[in-house]
């Protein structure tokens, strides 16, 4: 059962992640794809290793086992760097509704990945057909044009994918190491990474610096994305990881589409298709069905006795309920 912590989290990083593509569209104008995500993550990556030196003992930024520093690759080059200029290659190939669904493929692949690498993160039917809402609302809240989505260029969705793929595996790989860490000094390790892959990719495919174009509106976007989604996005979303597992943290890139659609219409004056709204109100349901794992109804009814055998009626403790009951959206070992 998520907390008002994880909550707070939750709502945090779908915010700050949403408003990336609004930012991002905007940035684009002026910088080529990998040097904007490259600047992003050197400028990020300063200020988070500066804060953590300042806040943290020596001890607690030592990584002092490999799950440490497995979990430090995982976060700099999987999560962060690959996830991050895959998408944006991909873009450049894809409209951007197309690299939404994609990239909301997230949620799905997680369970995939978790099955087979986690023994404690399991999907049950009822979590599946949250996500299959939650899947659907996200569809119909970017509203793509079917020609678009099965047409277009091949490669771009296959680069997108091996973006969401990415993201998916390094979060189970994080869970799976058990770092001793914190989520904040891992991503503080993990961005200097992420900084050095993009520019590594940014230098291979021949980006200049010189075809960057200084304006105001360039700076903005790119202080966006590397203070608000490229240090307090990951900040909260690494602790929401920590706390509710790979499959619940990504559920985040279920909210992700919704708020870069609000945010292109408040912010670039984008419209915002009636289909949009059942989107968000499925994208809704299907969080409902998820959380509904936590509310198990027969609590909420008296208790039927069983009956013994030799002493007669009796309770299972002092819950009152069946001692096979289980979680409704999670099973775990």
């Amino acid at each position: 059962m998520m907390g008002r912590r994880s909550i707070a989290l939750f709502g945090l990083s779908s915010l700050f992640f949403g408003g990336t593509f609004v930012a991002a569209k905007a940035g684009l104008e002026y910088f080529p794809p990998l040097l904007f995500v490259a600047l992003r993550f050197d400028i990020a990556a300063v200020i988070l290793i500066g804060y953590v030196l300042v806040t943290r003992c020596r001890e607690e930024l030592r990584p002092s086992t490999a799950g440490d520093a497995l979990g430090i690759v995982a976060t700099g080059v999987l999560v962060i760097g690959l996830a991050n200029a895959l998408l944006f290659i991909g873009q450049q190939y894809a409209t951007s509704a197309v690299g939404a669904i994609i990239f909301s493929l997230n949620p799905i692949l997680t369970p995939v990945f978790a099955a087979v690498l986690l023994s404690s993160e399991r999907l049950s039917p009822r979590g599946a057909v949250g996500m299959g809402l939650g899947l659907v609302g996200v569809g119909l809240v970017v509203s793509p044009d079917p020609a678009t989505l099965l047409g277009g260029d091949a490669l771009g969705r296959a680069i997108l994918f091996a973006g969401a793929a990415c993201a998916a595996l390094g979060a189970v790989l994080i869970r799976r190491v058990d770092a001793t860490l914190s989520s904040t000094v891992r991503i503080a390790w993990g961005l200097p990474l992420a900084a050095a892959l993009s520019h590594g990719l940014s230098w291979l495919t021949g980006e200049s610096a010189t075809a960057i174009e200084w304006t105001p509106a360039a700076v903005v976007s790119l202080a966006y994305v590397s203070l608000v989604a490229g240090v307090l996005a990951y900040v909260a979303y690494f602790a929401l990881l920590d706390e509710t597992g790979a499959i619940r943290a990504n559920l985040v890139f279920y909210v992700v589409p919704a708020v870069s659609t609000v945010g292109g219409w408040a912010l670039l004056g984008e419209s915002i298709a009636p289909l949009a709204v059942v989107g968000f109100l499925t994208i809704f349901a299907g969080f409902a069905v998820l959380g509904s794992e936590s509310i198990d109804l027969r609590s909420r009814l008296p208790s039927r006795p069983t009956r013994d055998p030799i002493t007669g009626p009796t309770r299972d403790s002092d819950s009152g309920r069946e001692p096979t009951d289980h979680a409704r959206g999670y099973e775990a070992d």
